[in-house]
């Protein structure tokens, strides 16, 4: 075979190794999908088991690269302990609990138990990764305002941590 009709599959650049996300990239991809699942779980109350698996089998979501024990983690979590979640922070909302959009509902969720629960988690993280959910998946100015719930939120389950912070 000459060099002209040589195929893309014989071309040495074109098998590169694709790159493994990392765990940062992981982590955020099953924010995305705790998301998600926490969304259906709030608009339709199916099992969450239910829910898991779905979101499992689904080869269409980014469970590939995912951290699925994390997603897993996200998820349970988040639904077992909501009341105690909206506790953390419905008194630092400006209007009820049931006036807030549903997806904001579930990022301020999500948000709080990564801040609550998760402290290997860096607050800041917990609160940007947050804010990129809400960029991606909220309405148009809600990422400021959750944004500034958990930074409040923050003030109070992560004080040790931002004193540190600040002292360095």
């Amino acid at each position: 075979m000459s060099e002209v009709e040589t195929t893309n599959d014989q071309n040495p650049a074109s098998k590169r190794k694709e790159k493994k996300p990392s765990r940062s990239q992981m982590r955020s991809a099953s924010r995305r999908l705790a998301l998600q699942a926490v969304y259906q779980w709030q608009m339709n109350q199916s099992a969450i088991s239910e829910i898991e698996t779905q979101f499992v089998m689904n080869e269409d979501q980014e469970m590939s690269v995912c951290d699925k024990l994390y997603f897993r983690e996200l998820l349970q979590g988040v639904t077992a302990s909501a009341k105690k979640l909206d506790g953390l922070f419905e008194e630092l909302l400006d209007r009820p609990l049931s006036e807030l959009d549903p997806i904001e509902l579930a990022i301020m969720r999500i948000g709080a138990f990564e801040l609550s629960q998760r402290l290997d988690v860096p607050y800041r993280v917990a609160i940007n990764e947050s804010v990129e959910l809400a960029k991606g998946f909220g309405a148009t100015e809600s990422h400021k305002y959750i944004n500034g719930i958990l930074d409040k939120l923050a003030q109070r389950v992560r004080r040790e941590e931002i004193a540190a912070r600040r002292n360095s």
